[in-house]
């Protein structure tokens, strides 16, 4: 499959995307350049859908609940049955990581955009994961390859690695499932209360240790891999602000790595794919302590949120890369051909209020004016006059600016935020929390870390005479 505009086509022919808001806006494009057909679906909740403009078909799948409609397996085969798909593009979140989703579409006759179902079980661990990559020769945070199953062993464990430690969930992922320990006493309520939470949201309650690093950068390797041997590296996206291990603003390149290190680090993730039979588009994750040295986090097997961050700095389209691959093609481009230009920075707007803790809120839109101008992308799942629904995340838009350099991409990143207008009863955005992160001293001279949100909290509760953080 050609990646360029009215280019040829290959194995696909009418796509299925089983996913909603800005994703199923951003494959439907991606589809309508390559002459590919579109089949959307939706919930109830979902009737007023952005997607739904854009796709030759649409079904409904269910009640606004996810688990009856976006992650109700036999609803959204029989829709692309219905509709006469021979693909299924998951976006991210809900099925996109589900091997069982994968093997199903593949009984089906359904072409699954992403990795081998097989493959994707393999990686649905990851506490094995990290033995599969330390065999790659990938390196390692001090922890554990098999899962903790005792607090008395995880008490054992984290004394040997040495505190602060995280408690993860083997089988989680998008920042949930995880638990910082700062010290000894207070390892077993969080011990229990992560595999609690992990039983609760992935039905798995296996866990399993690292050390925490408290200054570091969470560095992501964007990675292709097709079917016939080829293994490519995008370079890399800073996502070090996060709040409670969610990410908020994303950037390329990083202010930590250089060009010896980038390449470094891209080869190790190439290498940590090809040896697990990685096949598609893939995020490899690391931490980069303040020394250089990078850390295997985990393998995403799909496409990520921050996925246009890649693209404004490569000119790659990554998801027409995930059909090429999906058809059976090879990757259109090779390792030299890869290039790095300028800098990109995506603020995620969320329906929130970072006054009240982030917390959602959902409700009419009764306004929605988003950024334009040059080298601005806006990726939005909502029209003015839809419903923000309590029954999904909270993501109305995605804004991604290029500049010649990184000072260049913050000053248009500010411009942008400040156009945004969005009016509806009860409704907040992160827009102004995004400005304040941009506009502060550590964060524009490129020295934050994975603590510099909590940081910013601090410095705002002591601004306001001890009262509450209005940033976290």
């Amino acid at each position: 499959m050609d990646p360029r505009p009215g280019g040829r086509q290959a194995m696909i022919r009418r796509l299925l995307i089983a996913n909603r808001g800005e994703i199923a806006v951003r494959v439907a494009r991606t589809c309508r350049e390559l002459g590919i057909e579109v089949v959307a679906v939706y919930s109830t909740a979902d009737r007023d859908a952005a997607v739904l403009a854009l796709a030759d078909a649409s079904v409904c799948i269910g009640p606004p609940s996810a688990k009856d409609s976006y992650l109700n397996i036999p609803n959204i085969v029989e829709a692309a049955r219905q509709a006469g798909a021979d693909a299924i593009h998951p976006g991210y979140g809900f099925l996109s990581e589900d091997p069982d989703f994968a093997e199903i579409c593949v009984d089906n006759d359904l072409i699954f955009v992403g990795p081998a179902p097989e493959v994707m079980a393999r990686l649905g661990n990851k506490a094995v994961v990290r033995g599969l990559m330390a065999r790659a020769g990938l390196p390692l945070l001090p922890g554990t390859q098999d899962p903790v199953e005792t607090v008395e062993d995880g008490e054992r464990i984290a004394a040997e690695i040495g505190y602060p430690v995280i408690i993860k969930a083997a089988a989680g992922g998008g920042g949930r499932g995880m638990a910082v320990v700062p010290a000894k006493h207070e390892f077993r309520p969080a011990y229990n209360a992560t595999r609690a939470a992990a039983h609760a949201v992935f039905r798995d309650s296996t866990v399993y240790l690292e050390r925490f690093l408290t200054d570091a950068r969470h560095v992501e390797i964007q990675i292709l891999c097709d079917r016939h041997g080829n293994g490519i590296h995008l370079g890399e996206r800073d996502c070090s602000i996060q709040r409670r291990r969610q990410k908020l603003v994303e950037e390329a390149p990083s202010t930590r790595l250089d060009p010896a290190l980038r390449d470094e680090m891209g080869a190790a993730a190439v290498r940590g794919a090809a040896g697990v039979g990685y096949t598609g588009a893939g995020t490899m994750e690391f931490l980069v302590d303040g020394d250089g040295r990078f850390y295997f986090m985990e393998l995403n097997a799909r496409i990520q949120v921050e996925h246009p961050v890649t693209e404004m700095v490569t000119g790659v389209d990554l998801v027409a890369e995930q059909l090429r691959i999906a058809g059976g093609e090879p990757l259109s481009l090779k390792q030299d051909d890869v290039t790095i230009t300028g800098a990109a920075i995506e603020c995620r707007i969320n329906a929130e209020d970072p006054a009240s803790a982030f917390a959602p809120t959902p409700g009419l839109l009764e306004r929605l004016d988003l950024p334009a101008g040059p080298w601005t992308r806006v990726d939005a799942g909502y029209l003015a006059g839809a419903r923000v629904s309590p029954f999904y995340d909270s993501l109305l838009a995605k804004v991604v600016v290029w500049g010649p350099d990184r000072p260049a991409a913050l000053a248009r990143m500010d411009r942008s935020l400040a156009e945004i207008r969005v009016d509806g009863k009860g409704i907040s955005t992160t827009a102004a929390f995004h400005r304040a992160v941009l506009n502060h001293p550590v964060f524009a001279a490129g020295e934050h870390t994975i603590g510099f949100v909590d940081e910013l909290a601090g410095e705002q509760a002591a601004s306001e005479g001890g009262r509450p953080a209005r940033l976290d």
